[in-house]
Formats: C-alpha cells, sequence, structure tokens
C-alpha cells in the first residue's frame, strides 16, 4: 500500500498535525488536496510542497456548511480521477466541565458539527468514487481519551466516539469491497489547538512531526488502529471494568488538571534545565 502516487484528501491541512502530514505525504510521492478554511495558510503549504517537488491542489471549504462541503467535493471529484485515501483531520476541541455547559448545548452543536458531521459528510460525498475504484481508504483521526475515562472534555469525547462508531460500522460493511478504514488514536499533541488551554503549555506532549508520522503510516500500511499501548491497554480495561476504572482514575485525572501542579511540574523542568546547564554531562553537582 505505497503512499506513492495515491492522491489524499487531507482535512485540516493548514496547521498543525495536518499541515506536517501534507509535507511528509508530498516527499513520499502523494498527490494532496489540502482542504481548511484558510485558503491563504493552504496556499503557504501548497508552495512549501511545490518548492519541495510535491504537488499538491488546493480547496478552501467550511465544512460545517452543506453547500459548503458539496462543493468542494464536487471540484475535488471533478478535477481528480481517484480519490484514493481521505484523511479526516480537520477537528475543534472544547474544554469545559458538564456542570458549566448546562445552558451551552450550542458547545456541543459546534463540535458534533465539524468532528462528526462533516467528516462523515465528506466520506459519503467521496465513497462512490472509491467503489468505483474497487479501492478506497477513509483514515479518522480521534484522540486516546476516548480510550480512557477523560473528564472535562466531554463534547469533543463525544464527538470523536461516534466518529469510532461510524469507522467501525463502514469497515464492516464496506470492507469486502476495498474499502480500508483507519482510526488514529492520538494523545496530547502540541498544536495550535491545545495550546488554546493555557495550564497546558508545560506538559509534555507529541510533536505535529511526530504525530504526522502516524497518519503516513496509517496510509502506508492500512491498519485499523494507530495508536499507543497505554490507549490500547486503557480501551480493554475500561471495556471489561468500566465503573471501577472510571472511578479509580478520577483522582488522578483531577490533580493533574489542578494549576498548582501544573505550575510544579514546570518548577521541576526548570530546576532540571538548571542543573543540566551548570553541570554539562553529569546527572549530579561534583563533589
Amino acid at each position: 500500500m505505497s503512499v506513492s502516487g495515491k492522491t489524499i484528501v487531507l482535512t485540516g491541512s493548514s496547521s498543525g498535525i495536518g499541515e506536517q502530514a501534507a509535507y511528509q505525504l508530498a516527499r513520499k510521492g502523494a498527490r494532496l488536496c489540502l482542504v481548511a478554511r484558510r485558503e491563504d495558510e493552504l496556499k503557504r503549504v501548497q508552495q512549501a510542497i511545490i518548492a519541495e517537488g510535491g504537488k499538491a491542489w488546493v480547496y478552501p471549504a467550511d465544512l460545517t456548511d452543506e453547500a459548503g462541503l458539496q462543493s468542494v467535493a464536487d471540484r475535488i471529484l471533478a478535477e481528480h480521477d481517484r480519490v484514493d485515501v481521505l484523511v479526516n483531520n480537520a477537528a475543534r476541541s472544547i474544554r469545559r466541565p458538564i456542570s458549566q455547559a448546562l445552558d451551552r448545548l450550542h458547545d456541543y452543536q459546534r463540535t458534533m458539527n465539524i468532528n462528526y458531521v462533516a467528516a462523515v459528510g465528506l466520506t459519503l460525498k467521496l465513497l462512490p468514487r472509491m467503489l468505483a475504484q474497487g479501492r478506497g481508504q477513509v483514515v479518522n483521526i480521534s484522540t486516546l481519551s476516548s480510550q480512557v475515562p477523560i473528564p472535562l472534555f466531554s463534547a469533543y469525547l463525544a464527538s470523536k466516539t461516534a466518529l469510532e462508531s461510524f469507522s467501525r460500522s463502514l469497515l464492516a460493511e464496506m470492507g469486502d469491497q476495498g474499502i480500508d478504514v483507519t482510526v488514529v488514536y492520538y494523545p496530547m499533541v502540541r498544536t495550535p489547538m491545545s495550546s488554546q488551554t493555557s495550564i497546558y503549555k508545560h506538559m509534555p506532549m507529541m510533536t505535529p512531526d511526530k504525530a504526522a508520522g502516524w497518519i503516513v503510516k496509517a496510509v502506508d500500511e492500512g491498519p485499523a488502529r494507530v495508536g499507543s499501548l497505554m490507549g490500547t491497554a486503557g480501551s480493554i480495561a475500561l471495556a471489561a471494568l468500566p465503573g471501577p476504572v472510571t472511578r479509580y482514575t478520577q483522582p488522578l485525572f483531577r490533580l493533574m488538571d489542578k494549576k498548582w501542579f501544573i505550575a510544579l511540574y514546570r518548577e521541576m523542568l526548570l530546576l532540571s534545565s538548571e542543573r543540566s546547564s551548570r553541570y554539562p554531562g553529569s546527572r549530579r553537582p561534583p563533589a
């Protein structure tokens, strides 16, 4: 399942994981259809790909608008004979306790619109071409947090869990017709979306470059799942013992969310950095 020569539709490709994935896939010979809202940023990514000898086309669109989604799908299908892979990477996240969202149904609606409805909508538009070709792949981006009981992100996790269920149904129904489906379960990644939560500034996170490599792996190898051992273990434990796992992990997650805990972690990093600069090449000061 070589990446080279494949026409790949990549949403959310104007920044973060999507941008880095576009570069990596282009370097492997893929033909990129770049989809996002910001046309100027898409063109910047396109120019960088072309400068390295790659191939990329720009499709600015608001995928939460049904007319916009239909228009971009029509353009892609008209301009490309094949659509080999769709990567549903565009997403948004909201961090808010349920108790503070009692009058904010729109938080759930707008998160569901881009993370689930838009992804499913574009998939449905491109599936007929894939079926006519006899082969295609849908890569849906999810999160490790859907594999363990994480608080404060109920809108985001609900949308991603819905997308995972759709992915399983799609594979079950169309796997024998040449349609491969891969779900990528990311841990926290250092992107513009995660940086909106200030207390996570000093938390260790995956880099966008490394995260993009997981998308390349998904396209190159075509597994049903790309993720971490921690996520897999968490999903098994949650499926087997949902009550105890949810109860016993909550104190840890509450601790991680405390500002003082983040501040303490930051101070530990600063002390470690100062120690390393004073005594390079040694873990402890000289006697």
